[in-house]
């Protein structure tokens, strides 16, 4: 007959147990959402498995992720609603590549100021610089945060799902930026997402609107256009990234900031 300590050890063990394998999924399903980060219908940065493997996390997500949970460090949004326009095409060239232009995005969390970089990514910053024109990105929540091997904040979708787009797509630029050394985004880098799967080159050139904020040096596949860099606003980048990021949702895969991060207002100028 089983002793009651005995029948206590067994428990202890079966609970031991549980965890570990929550826990060895919790890895598993951590690095698979790494290998997507930047992605417009969250298929992104799902690479090649080998080539990309440094890119998954090492710890328990869900535990730091609780044990870094704190209250939302940011304000209300602004009154309005996200955008709903899309366009058939991409936008005409209207900016000029010699001019240097800089974007500021006006988030419930604190102000971001951006230097976009139009000679080496001209068709990318004029879709930027077009959908904040056009209020596209005006009261749009920053849907995704990863700040476990890679360290980032993606931003851009109106419905933040992370598969909305502006309705055409762009062609990659820049991507031997010589800044990206050693597959290494450096913190500071303002970069597009797309719906590369590190294997089918059809799905290259898939850049829309969301795009992601490095707020610290990350290991990425050199795939998704650098056209800027952050000037200021790190600080808020980091008051963002140390309230921890939620539980990935089941529908989206995403992992939403806890942090309430919209942007009120983006605005792009001649600087």
């Amino acid at each position: 007959m089983v002793s009651r300590d005995q029948r206590r050890r067994q428990l202890a063990r079966q609970k031991f147990e549980r965890q570990r394998q929550r826990r060895a999924e919790s890895r598993r399903q951590a690095r698979r959402r790494n290998v997507i980060i930047a992605s417009a219908v969250a298929v992104a940065l799902a690479a090649g498995a080998a080539a990309y493997a440094g890119i998954g996390l090492a710890g328990d997500g869900d535990e730091r992720t609780d044990a870094r949970k704190a209250t939302d460090p940011c304000g209300k949004p602004a009154p309005g609603s996200p955008s709903k326009k899309t366009w058939k095409k991409e936008p005409a060239m209207s900016i000029d590549t010699e001019t240097s232009y800089s974007a500021t995005l006006s988030t419930t969390c604190g102000t971001i100021g951006l230097k976009l970089d139009p000679a080496k990514a001209p068709r990318t910053v004029n879709s930027f610089a077009f959908l904040a024109g056009q209020g596209y990105f005006d009261h749009s929540r920053c849907h995704r945060l990863v700040d476990q091997g890679i360290h980032v904040l993606q931003c851009g979708d109106p419905t933040a799902t992370g598969s909305g787009t502006p309705g055409y797509t762009i062609p990659d630029e820049n991507l031997k930026d010589p800044r990206l050394k050693g597959n290494v985004y450096p913190a500071g880098t303002l970069a597009m997402a797309n719906r590369y799967d590190g294997s089918d080159e059809k799905t290259r050139n898939t850049g829309g609107s969301q795009f992601f904020l490095v707020f610290q040096d990350s290991e990425l596949p050199p795939n998704y256009t650098p056209f800027g860099t952050i000037t200021s606003g790190m600080d808020v980048l980091r008051k963002i990234a140390d309230a921890g990021a939620a539980p990935p949702d089941p529908r989206t895969r995403n992992t939403p900031p806890n942090a309430t991060v919209v942007i009120d207002k983006a605005a792009v100028k001649k600087s």
